[in-house]
């Protein structure tokens, strides 16, 4: 603040007394660099320099203007031009920085969304994935069921619903044939499904059209086993 005060009472300062004093060649291009050096903020990116280039204008101006020396002044302008050139060298040094660091920056904010752009997809394409495997798993776990079902289906019409008795056969041996429950303890379930034409369970006839039934329980069985094992 005190540079630009210093530089704008200066400037009105020479206006005041241009009539009768003559300017020197480089004092023109020297103030108006001091002036766009001010606008770039020179003095804030640095400052030390600018000071020094400040310093250097206002001496040539106290050069003129106070001992009317207008070649000393030229030479503190032309040092003032020189000085000035430097530091635009170095403004153009910087803002080449800056604005490569901010390319970098905005490559590498770029690469951050990418990658993470990529890692959803990444994150719902396994998502996806995961959810086909649960549907194929369970779509097999549904042809299993129904696969086994079928079979249990098929076996249940294979298996001897009804049986014709044969000559000298028993409620136990007919029990314990493959076809019909492969064990002669058993022989209790034909003969309470049989009441109607079995009178006594040691007797059959030849003939007799038996029914054989399929669907009992558990506790079923073990009590015609029990009740077989009384017999």
């Amino acid at each position: 603040m005190r540079c630009r005060s210093a530089l704008t009472s200066l400037l009105v300062f020479c206006l005041l007394t241009a009539c009768s004093t003559p300017a020197p060649t480089w004092r023109v291009k020297a103030a108006a660099l001091v002036e766009d050096l001010v606008k770039q903020d020179t003095r804030v990116l640095f400052p030390q320099e600018y000071l020094s280039l400040l310093e250097t204008f206002e001496h040539g101006e106290a050069v003129l203007h106070v001992q009317g020396d207008e070649v000393e002044a030229d030479v503190l302008y032309l040092l003032t031009l020189q000085k000035g050139s430097v530091l635009k060298d170095e403004l153009y040094k910087r803002k080449l920085r800056l604005a490569e660091e901010e390319r970098q920056r905005a490559a590498a904010e770029a690469a951050r969304i990418e990658q993470e752009r990529l890692m959803l997809q990444a994150a719902e394409a396994e998502a996806r994935l995961r959810e086909q495997e649960q549907r194929a798993a369970q779509l097999e776990a549904q042809k299993a069921v129904a696969k086994k079902e079928t079979i249990i289906k098929e076996l249940l019409q294979q298996q001897t619903l009804s049986y014709t008795v044969r000559r000298g056969e028993t409620l136990p041996q007919i029990a314990a044939r493959t076809e019909i429950y492969n064990d002669s303890s058993l022989w209790p379930l034909i003969y309470r499904a049989n009441r109607d034409q079995i009178r006594d369970p040691r007797q059959l006839w030849p003939g007799q059209n038996l029914k054989i039934p399929r669907h009992f329980t558990r506790d079923e069985a073990q009590e015609a086993k029990r009740y077989s094992g009384k017999k």
